[in-house]
């Protein structure tokens, strides 16, 4: 085949897979705007029960939507928050923006698109004016891109929009929160969303900071040299008076004195030799990202805030961060390097592990089955506080399926209802945290508690549900390095 015949043949295949892409990514956008619509219906389902619910407190009123939304959710193995989140933004999308779900259906927009439309113009209360926003801002996202379409949409609803700047920023400040997400190989992302003038000065503050602690580093290189230069030109001048040693057969002459720059090995002199400086000088070579990341973890976890209105004792600077984290022995004894977690929820590297154990008052041992992991019983004996340990090692977050709060901030619920008849002990008693807890009370969920910790779940629909306890991985101790002496004597790690 000749190349030109080839290039026809590639550019004919481009095509078909470029039409066959697109013939997917509407059937998928078909599938997942008719899922919305399922959303939005169970929405209206919990409406009017909750409708039906005239004379009940506020907290009963939520039982429909939480209920629903927890039922979905352990149907499709997510957070029943992140569900009911879903459920009312799909309701909206519906009732409030039904030519963006038209548009999406239709395969002429995607999921972004209209998270994007919804989003900027949730503001928007009146029809009219929600209307003719929806119409200029659809026009121009079925031509581009979700994110180029986001900069537009915030152009757009500002004309439309009745309320002014400081209006509708008076409303978004009441949602500032921060938030953690769990990220990969031990690391974790600290998410915060505040004022823009208050956010950008922390940013500003850290990154002078930052500047600081570079311009302090190179100032003290600058120094090193300096007197690294100077050691290196007296050392040359004494050996310029004094005679060449003599040279035997079999002898070696000197060479030339080196210098280090603080990159010497630790132990060794960053000096010239034969000087009398024998400090080790370290230099900063972390980033102005790293600096700043430290720097904020450093005062966020040693600093207090400038008004404190508690009557704490040593103010809110003496209250320290706590954390559970589960460390393998053969971790901490170093004959294997993982397993250590954190709250259940990430993974922490070996090394900080074996910190937080060297530095803790006090820490609980947890013995474990070797073969299917399940927890057996920890070491300490004082009734209640031994019941929450054990039970905090086993359930490690809350035991609805799909959430992950850690067990150490949730309720102690008792599956036997403790004022009728229920025994409080470990196999009738486990972690859920309040929001669950007051949902299994209250919107007619069961839980019946089977054995090695399994719960069966019935909720209000009939459909049952299993959670078992999260499951542990046995790590095995590593194979020893070659010439290991297993008669020799052995080194703490800590």
């Amino acid at each position: 085949m000749s190349d030109e015949k080839q290039r026809e043949a590639d550019a004919l295949r481009t095509r078909e897979l470029v039409a066959e892409a697109r013939r997917l990514r509407v059937m998928i956008a078909a599938a997942e705007a008719e899922l919305a619509r399922t959303h939005a219906d169970a929405y209206a389902l919990t409406q009017e029960q909750m409708a039906r619910l005239r004379d009940a407190s506020t907290r009963e009123r939520e039982m429909p939507l939480r209920s629903m939304a927890a039922e979905l959710a352990v149907d499709a193995r997510v957070s029943d928050r992140t569900l009911q989140t879903q459920l009312f933004e799909a309701h909206r999308t519906m009732t409030e923006f039904q030519a963006s779900w038209e548009a999406w259906r239709e395969g002429r927009g995607s999921r972004a698109h209209v998270r994007v439309i919804v989003d900027a113009g949730a503001d928007l209360s009146d029809d009219e004016a929600r209307a003719a926003y929806e119409a200029e801002v659809l026009a121009y996202a079925e031509k581009t891109s979700a994110g180029r379409v986001r900069s537009f949409a915030e152009q757009v609803v500002e004309k439309h929009n009745p309320k002014t700047m400081q209006e509708r920023h008076d409303v978004a400040v009441l949602d500032r929160r921060v938030w953690v997400e769990d990220l990969r190989d031990g690391m974790s992302m600290l998410g915060v969303i505040g004022p823009s003038v208050e956010v950008r000065g922390v940013h500003d503050r850290l990154t002078r900071q930052g500047k600081a602690i570079k311009a302090a580093d190179r100032a003290v290189r600058r120094e090193a040299a300096a007197r690294a230069a100077a050691d290196t030109a007296a050392a040359a001048g004494r050996d310029a008076k004094q005679p060449d040693p003599p040279q035997g057969d079999g002898e070696i002459a000197a060479t030339d004195v080196g210098v280090s720059f603080g990159l010497a090995e630790p132990g060794e002199s960053c000096a010239a030799g034969g000087s009398d400086a024998t400090e080790n000088l370290w230099f900063d070579e972390r980033t102005l990202d790293q600096i700043r990341t430290d720097v904020l973890l450093d005062m966020m976890l040693t600093s207090s805030p400038s008004v404190d209105p508690t009557a704490v004792e040593g103010g809110l600077g003496a209250i320290r961060a706590h954390v559970q984290v589960t460390v393998p022995a053969t971790t901490l004894a170093g004959t294997t390097t993982g397993g250590a977690e954190l709250d259940g929820k990430c993974a922490v590297d070996p090394e900080t592990a074996k910190i937080l154990a060297g530095n803790v008052p006090s820490f609980d041992r947890v013995f474990l089955d070797p073969v299917t992991g399940a927890v057996l019983a920890v070491d300490r004996r004082f009734v209640t506080a031994e019941q929450k340990r054990y039970l905090v090692a086993r359930d490690i977050r809350c035991r609805f399926p799909g959430c992950r709060r850690p067990a150490r901030d949730c309720d102690w619920d008792h599956r036997e209802d403790w004022a009728l008849g229920g025994k409080t002990d470990v196999d009738n008693v486990g972690a859920f945290c309040k929001r669950h807890h007051t949902m299994k009370q209250a919107a007619g969920w069961t839980v019946v508690q089977e054995p090695g910790g399994r719960l069966r779940f019935t909720a209000p629909s009939g459909l049952e549900y299993i959670d078992g306890p999260p499951p542990r991985v046995v790590f095995m101790p590593d194979p020893p390095p070659p010439g290991f002496d297993p008669t020799g004597e052995a080194v703490a790690p800590f």
